[in-house]
């Protein structure tokens, strides 16, 4: 057996654990920085929305193109005042994406465009994008969370019960806002493709915390009934018994996406595919660490304050103090066997063992 499939069964048999409910307030205060960076950065530089959703023009050239990328970036940036995105296609044409202009603004900039990369003005493609279409989608995209959330909450609430449904729109919520502030940091283009990530990561956000969920529901049936566990302990267990599992699906999801976003993205210039795997790899990255130190501890969180729970707690806690304090007295006893043990015989004179076997005052030596 693998050394992480050995550590999963342990983890699994509660030999080993790490102590995740216990040191929730840690992650909690990770958590809160981290939201607090993401809303900052939306606060302050905003998401950059791409055509789609802004309206413009793209412009493509013919193939074949001499002229740079950071070249004809400029070029366009000059001629409408805006600023431009420009990619090289792998027929090596440009594409030159400006948001923001109209029809009319269109028209000039094409034929400024052309002069500049010395085209004919009839070579140089030129498509509108409306942003009522971007504005549909958006709104699509709203409406689906918003069903998605509710639909969430009711299964959740009727599968498990209130308090978990409360957990995990909690982290969902934890992801997107991370995952849309990561888009806001970096500068990255939102389009549609950002969208279809966003929502694609709720289900992998959920799915962990599913499977914590449903663990720690059948180790606190009849959870009153017995003095060993509280709550929080059996979350804990719960946590570290599907650690590995959770460990390994994201793992396996997280590196083809990697492959997108540094590979497709990054060495080979595919700007599109930045698009999905950026929200794709944060929001999976988000999703499997709130499902282990925001959703379980949360829940932990909220149980703990049922007087039930509370009265478990109690009680566990007593028998835990009543039971160290029989062992401390156990091995007081037997330090004290142990010090008798070690405690020298009786002896005669000068430390010397008394003879055995010399009776009725003979003595040693000769006779007289």
């Amino acid at each position: 057996m693998s050394k992480l499939g050995n550590l999963g069964a342990r983890l699994h048999r509660g030999e080993i654990s790490y102590d995740f409910v216990g040191k929730r307030k840690i992650w909690y205060g990770v958590s809160i920085l981290i939201t607090i960076t993401a809303i900052l950065g939306l606060a302050v530089r905003g998401l950059n929305m791409g055509i789609e959703f802004q309206g413009g023009a793209v412009f493509t050239t013919p193939t074949k193109m001499s002229t740079s990328v950071a070249k004809a970036e400029e070029y366009a940036n000059d001629a409408s005042g805006h600023q431009s995105v420009v990619q090289k296609l792998g027929n090596g044409s440009l594409r030159i994406q400006i948001a923001g202009i109209d029809t009319g603004q269109s028209d000039r900039i094409k034929q400024e465009l052309a002069k500049d990369l010395n085209l004919d003005p009839e070579k140089l493609a030129a498509d509108l994008v409306g942003p009522s279409w971007g504005e549909q989608i958006a709104n699509k995209a709203w409406e689906g969370l918003a069903i998605f959330m509710i639909l969430v909450v009711i299964y959740l609430a009727i599968a498990f019960e209130w308090r978990m449904a409360i957990a995990a729109l909690v982290a969902l919520i934890h992801d997107i806002t991370i995952t849309t502030g990561i888009y806001a940091l970096v500068g990255f283009e939102v389009t549609p493709g950002t969208v279809i990530g966003l929502l694609t990561i709720l289900g992998y956000s959920l799915y962990d915390t599913v499977v914590v969920f449903d663990s720690l529901k059948e180790q606190t049936k009849d959870i009153t009934k017995q003095t060993r566990w509280t709550y929080s302990d059996i979350a804990n267990r719960s946590i570290n018994g599907t650690l590995v599992r959770s460990i390994n699906t994201t793992v396996v999801a997280l590196l083809p996406v990697a492959g997108l976003l540094f590979i497709g993205g990054g060495f080979l210039g595919a700007g599109t595919l930045n698009d999905i795997s950026l929200s794709l790899f944060v929001g999976l990255a988000a999703g499997a660490y709130s499902s282990i130190f925001i959703a379980t501890p949360l829940v932990a969180d909220l149980k703990e304050r049922e007087p039930a729970m509370k009265a478990l707690t109690k009680r566990v806690m007593a028998k835990r103090a009543q039971a160290g304090a029989e062992e401390g007295l156990t091995e007081a006893h037997g330090a004290g066997d142990d010090a008798d043990e070690a405690a020298p015989a009786v002896v005669g004179p000068r430390n010397q063992p008394a003879a055995r076997g010399r009776g009725r005052g003979r003595t040693s030596g000769k006779r007289r």
